[in-house]
Parts: structure tokens; C-alpha cells; sequence
């Protein structure tokens, strides 16, 4: 939505004020609903209180600029510990974790996969898969998501 692209420098800037990152930022239609969902982050973790703190922020901002027309639920949260990488700094930032990959069309033989991100290139991914390199491309790159074992 081009009316919430121009205003992200703002959301920005009012989140990092706030003292958290701006991780990501979305507009998605789910379960009959739009939701306008804000990830913060933040290096000792991200509490609810966090949460109610931006969301409020960002609540006052959205009232004042109005940029959606239709209805839509604000939603603020942490992008957790299985979190999607979406930029190529998010997958800089992961480099040496392990990794789920999901691709559109399958690379040695598989569309989901683990392994740990060796590296990010100009073109996509490398990814350390049972000893072998397979190389992602960015257009072949469906999601890629921190792996945790619990």
C-alpha cells in the first residue's frame, strides 16, 4: 500500500525513538481481516509492555496521517525466534545460524530444507546443508526463517 510505504521513514523514526527497531512492517489480509502488524525489536528481547508502548504510538500517528481507508487491526509484536529474515540485512545479521529455507522450485532435490547460512551473495544464499553448499537465489527464495532447537 503506497499511502503506508511513504509514511515508514516516519514509523521508523517514531519506533527507534521509542528506543526499539523497526523490524518489519506489514499490511496482509488474513482471516477476513486487514492487519497493519509492526515487528520491534530490540537486543534484551521485546515484552508485551513493549508492544502496548509502539502500539500506542503508532496508533496516535495512524489517526493523525489516516493513510488506510478501509478497516484493519493494528497489530504490534516481536519477531520471535523462529523469525523470517526479509531483507538482506536481516540474512547478514544470521549469518553462521541455522536456518529453514523454503524455495519455489526445488534445489538439490527439495523445496524445504535446514542449514546453517554461510553466506549472502548479490545473487541469494548459501546455505550449508549436510556438508554440501546449495546455492538460493534471491528469486527462487520463497521464505527463510531462523531454526531453533527447543
Amino acid at each position: 500500500m503506497e499511502k503506508l510505504k511513504n509514511l515508514e521513514g516516519l514509523f521508523t523514526e517514531e519506533v527507534e525513538a521509542l528506543g526499539y527497531e523497526l523490524y518489519h512492517m506489514e499490511y496482509v489480509h488474513e482471516d477476513g481481516m486487514n492487519i497493519l502488524r509492526f515487528y520491534i525489536d530490540h537486543e534484551k528481547g521485546i515484552a508485551l509492555e513493549d508492544c502496548e508502548k509502539v502500539s500506542r504510538r503508532m496508533s496516535d500517528i495512524l489517526d493523525e496521517k489516516d493513510p488506510i481507508a478501509e478497516d484493519y487491526n493494528l497489530e504490534v509484536s516481536s519477531p520471535g525466534i523462529f523469525r523470517t529474515l526479509f531483507t538482506k540485512a536481516h540474512m547478514e545479521k544470521a549469518l553462521g545460524e541455522k536456518v529453514m529455507v523454503r524455495t519455489k522450485k526445488p534445489v538439490s532435490g527439495a523445496k524445504k530444507f535446514v542449514g546453517i547460512l554461510k553466506e549472502v551473495t548479490d545473487q541469494g544464499l548459501i546455505i550449508l546443508k549436510d556438508k554440501e553448499e546449495l546455492e538460493v537465489s534471491f528469486e527462487n527464495l520463497r521464505s527463510v526463517n531462523i531454526e531453533v532447537d527447543l
